[in-house]
């Protein structure tokens, strides 16, 4: 995951949208237990903000989610709910 320490010093300007992302297992379930994460604290995620790639072994699935981000500490709540996710390998 980037330092959201450094977000404001890089011309991040809160609200705005930003690209949460995981990734974990190549399976359905993963992908919708991300996704209904990222919607508790961002409902407004529609599935058209939800971006998916499989790896090139087919074994892992990175899941991208556009939020519209309200703050700095809004990201990290996002994060580390995100990360309690017991397949979730890495966040960026």
């Amino acid at each position: 995951m980037q330092n959201l320490d450094e977000l404001e010093g890089k011309g991040f300007e809160f609200p705005c949208e930003y690209p949460v992302k995981a990734m974990g297992p190549n399976t359905e379930e993963f992908v919708e237990e991300i996704v209904a994460t990222v919607r508790e604290h961002a409902p407004e995620v529609s599935s058209n903000s939800v971006h998916c790639k499989t790896s090139s072994t087919g074994k892992y699935k990175s899941v991208t989610v556009l939020v519209y981000a309200q703050s700095k500490d809004h990201l990290i709540s996002i994060y580390t709910d995100i990360r309690k996710h017991e397949d979730v390998l890495w966040t960026l």
